[in-house]
């Protein structure tokens, strides 16, 4: 990124007065509440045994049950949560001071998910890693995730919103991976399932403390790297006619970085938002000189993890059982993810006027058109008999064809009925999923807009499983219809706070990153008159005056729908409700092979009578293809629609939740299933074009081919085992996202 700002007074002056002393409270806030929490800390457990029998130890009692306590569980979990914490804050200020991008995190960048896949690969396959080799393996593992990322936002000046995007994909396909592992290892992967999520449970002082040491080993680096990020906020052609060779410090300041988080990864597991928030809540209390950010933000970082791991326990304390324990790792993604959407709605990422969606050709050719559609129906049709005939017990070509026509034993028309069913579903769930994307992407403007970006899959899951653990009772028509419900609400949700008002002031994202001189939390000044709009150019336009009366300035009516923002939003709520349907599975103690399946979307056992649910989305896909000349309009923009006498916002409201019934109702029967409306209409986008009476048909039919050859796939790669449709679809979509962004980059 560049930027041709002027030197400010705190890079090359020595810190005043008042910021030393603003520093040092907030240091001394930190330090204390980190103290607290630990004392709070050291009381919790289910052995009975509180912090008055822990001090009585300080005092010189003898008490060998609460010895035995605090050796054995507390203080090895109060190290762990404390050299955690510090990792991550310190690796975020990293990450965000070279990137100078507030939502850049070791999680949202996929670092951690690259650690975490790599372990869980040793691990699983039987390698007995120590405690330093894990570390190794995670560092490997983060080192090719961030590899990655930079190799996708490579070749100039890179938005924020883009190099989230590409993060999200690689943590995407990792986390993706890993989820096989695990759903392949059921019975060994019970541990490392909780670990995954981010739990502090130790049963020793010895990898806290020697991870604790390699943390701080880095720690004492760090300030090396301090002036040259603070050089870097003054943008990179700045940095560099300052003499700062910006390449060589921004890969150091990653390495750094990846270290730590490797760390994190192998003493607790993939902790989610500590390393974005700690270092966001510092510069919001005005510390943004990296000398004292980045020990600051270590010691908010610990605060983090160690309140969190206080809530959950405490929770667990309030409900009174102890056969379960929620991972401090979930609690983090719960307060993570709504500051993550708060972050995505103010950081500028240059697509809200021109819209982000990748110009391809439109063959207009009838006859190409017709053979693609013969084409699809073919690959269909294949795609079917090819799920009607592997699984747990194959039928060959012969059997197959005597038992679709009635002529064949009864074991083989058993199996074909069984399966005819689920095979249905799948083929509507592709056809639905396709269609909820070409609707979103109509009205965003962005090819990456998919429904379980977006947070709409997420939103029925939340629905289905709170329905299941709080109202144990309810019909089975219950759940779908919660998971409609959900769906609808969540996409609701993502537009309305990726909406923003048109202000016409700008310079409002980056105010984190301002300056140390600058006030934290400054606004542009509201002139009140046209005097004091002269001394002020930055400031909107002057107040209108009607006979010596001041009239308010008028309120500006249209908004901004930014395409990239809204799929970040999309990332942060999806992220809360992953977080929350954790907790509501760990409280009603679901199994884990159960939920893991059931979660990533699966089309299992699905029967004649789950297919009527079907009718609704069905419907509305039908009705978004009779209307397709309003999709076209929308695509356009704002004022040409409107001027064609189209009303633009009722428009987008009716194709959102349309949209919305087509995701929700789907995974009310299969689950959530990801990346479909992703693929989907990208691939019918190549094919036959951007107009929507074409798209919508061929999109929706590479839909139904896709899932059903996921289902099919899924059944035959580790037969008898069943890799669930969601994670084949997920392996094969987090690539096709990497490759699409990297192909945007190119393009750009």
């Amino acid at each position: 990124m560049t930027a041709t700002i002027a030197t400010p007074p705190a890079v090359r002056r020595p810190v005043p007065p008042a910021g030393r002393y603003r520093i040092a409270v907030v240091a001394a806030v930190g330090v204390a509440l980190l103290v607290e929490l630990a004392i709070v800390h050291l009381g919790q457990g289910s052995a009975g045994i509180g912090l008055s029998r822990l001090l009585s130890l300080a005092t010189g009692h003898t008490d060998p049950d609460a010895l035995a306590v605090l050796r054995g569980s507390r203080l090895p979990r109060l190290t762990a949560g404390v050299v955690t914490g510090l990792a991550l804050g310190i690796s975020g200020a990293l990450i965000q001071g070279a990137t100078r991008n507030p939502l850049a995190a070791p999680d949202t960048l996929g670092v951690n998910a690259g650690g975490y896949l790599a372990v869980s690969i040793c691990t699983l396959s039987g390698v007995q890693l120590g405690i330093l080799p894990s570390a190794a393996v995670a560092f490997a593992g983060g080192l090719v995730a961030a590899g990655l990322v930079q190799l996708l936002t490579a070749g100039g000046p890179v938005a924020p919103g883009r190099m989230l995007l590409a993060g999200t994909a690689v943590a995407m396909a990792g986390s993706s991976a890993a989820t096989v592992l695990l759903i392949l290892h059921a019975q060994r992967a019970q541990g490392l399932f909780f670990w995954g999520n981010g739990s502090l449970l130790e049963t020793g002082l010895t990898r806290p403390l020697l991870l604790g040491l390699i943390v701080l080993l880095a720690a004492a680096v760090t300030p090396l790297l301090a002036r040259p990020l603070d050089l870097l906020a003054l943008g990179d052609d700045t940095a560099e006619a300052l003499g700062l060779r910006v390449g060589r410090i921004r890969l150091s300041a990653f390495a750094l970085a990846v270290v730590f988080s490797a760390v994190s990864v192998a003493l607790t597991g993939p902790i989610g938002f500590v390393g974005l928030v700690a270092p966001v809540v510092v510069r919001m209390f005005g510390v943004r000189r990296h000398a004292a950010l980045l020990p600051i933000a270590g010691v908010y970082g610990a605060v983090f993890v160690l309140g969190a791991d206080v809530v959950a326990r405490a929770l667990l304390a309030a409900s009174g059982s102890s056969a379960y324990e929620i991972p401090a790792g979930v609690v983090t993604a719960l307060v993570g993810g709504p500051i993550f959407v708060y972050l995505a709605r103010r950081v500028p990422t240059g697509d809200a006027d021109t819209g982000a969606a990748v110009t391809v050709s439109a063959p207009r050719s009838r006859r190409r058109y017709a053979l693609i559609v013969a084409g699809g129906v073919v690959a269909l049709a294949l795609a079917v008999l090819a799920g009607l005939a592997v699984g747990d017990v194959h039928l060959s070509i012969g059997k197959l064809v005597a038992a679709t026509v009635g002529r064949s034993d009864a074991l083989s028309n058993g199996i074909v009925a069984f399966r005819a069913p689920r095979i249905v579903a799948a083929a509507l769930a592709g056809a639905c999923l396709a269609g909820a994307g070409v609707a979103i992407q109509s009205v965003v403007r962005n090819p990456l807009a998919e429904p379980s970006l977006l947070g709409v899959t997420g939103g029925s899951a939340i629905g289905a499983v709170a329905l299941i653990t709080l109202v144990p009772t309810a019909p089975r028509w219950g759940i779908p219809a919660a998971a409609l419900v959900g769906g609808v609400l969540a996409l609701g949700l993502v537009m309305l706070l990726a909406t923003r008002r048109r202000t016409g002031v700008q310079g409002r994202g980056w105010w984190i990153f301002r300056p140390a001189a600058a006030a934290p939390f400054a606004r542009p000044r509201r002139c009140r008159s046209a005097r004091v709009q002269a001394r002020h150019t930055d400031c909107p336009p002057p107040c209108e005056r009607t006979n010596g009366t001041r009239l308010a300035r008028p309120r500006s009516t249209s908004h901004a729908l930014d395409p990239t923002r809204v799929v970040l939003v999309g990332i942060g709520l999806a992220a809360a409700t992953a977080a929350l349907i954790q907790v509501l599975s760990l409280r009603a103690q679901l199994q884990l092979a159960a939920a893991l399946t059931w979660l990533a979307g699966s089309t299992y056992a699905r029967s004649v009578s789950d297919l009527t649910w079907f009718v609704l989305p069905v419907l509305v896909l039908a009705v978004l293809i009779a209307a397709a000349r309003v999709l076209d309009l929308l695509g356009l923009g704002d004022d040409l629609p409107r001027a064609l006498g189209l009303p633009t916002g009722r428009a987008r409201l009716a194709v959102l939740l349309g949209g919305a019934v087509l995701a929700a109702g789907t995974a009310a029967v299969v689950g959530t299933v990801g990346f479909v409306g992703l693929i989907a209409p990208h691939l019918a986008r190549r094919l036959v074009g951007t107009a929507h009476r074409r798209l919508l048909p061929v999109a929706a039919l590479l839909g139904a081919v896709l899932v059903v050859a996921a289902d099919a796939l899924g059944r035959y790669v580790l037969a008898p085992n069943e890799i669930p449709v969601g994670i084949v679809t997920a392996l094969a979509g987090a690539p096709y996202l990497i490759w699409l962004l990297r192909r945007q980059r190119a393009a750009s």
